[in-house]
């Protein structure tokens, strides 16, 4: 009795330690309450607490169009905050993500203005 408790406590951990939550597409496209003079998109990948990839805004205002960013960072222990660093050729801005529900919320800690202070993100694909 006590193998079968451990073995599926052991598969429980690693189902909960194998979850990328922060990878995919994800952008302010269908957010509602969102500025639609801008959107941003993220094309993150999640492998081993760590992530990479790209950021765009896209705007018919040249003053919010960035080209495509560098994205690198970290995901916190349990998996639903993530620490990113936003660089591109106009300066680096850091962020701090948090995920719940296929909807990501996208907060601005410092750095250049190329990102907003504040969003909500909606994935686009896996």
């Amino acid at each position: 009795m006590k193998k079968i408790i451990l073995l599926l406590l052991f598969f429980s951990f690693s189902t909960y330690s194998q979850t990328n939550s922060f990878t995919g597409i994800w952008s302010t496209e269908n957010c509602k309450s969102c500025s639609k003079e801008y959107i941003l998109k993220l094309n993150m990948a999640e492998s081993n607490k760590k992530i990479f990839g790209t950021a765009e805004i896209t705007s018919s205002n040249e003053k919010f169009v960035t080209g495509v960013m560098e994205i690198t960072g970290y995901v916190y222990a349990l998996g639903e905050k993530a620490q990113i660093n936003i660089k591109s050729k106009n300066g680096s801005a850091s962020a701090v993500l948090f995920v719940n529900d296929g909807v990501l919320q996208f907060n601005k800690r410092g750095g250049a203005d190329l990102v907003p202070e504040e969003t909500i993100l909606t994935k686009l694909y896996e």
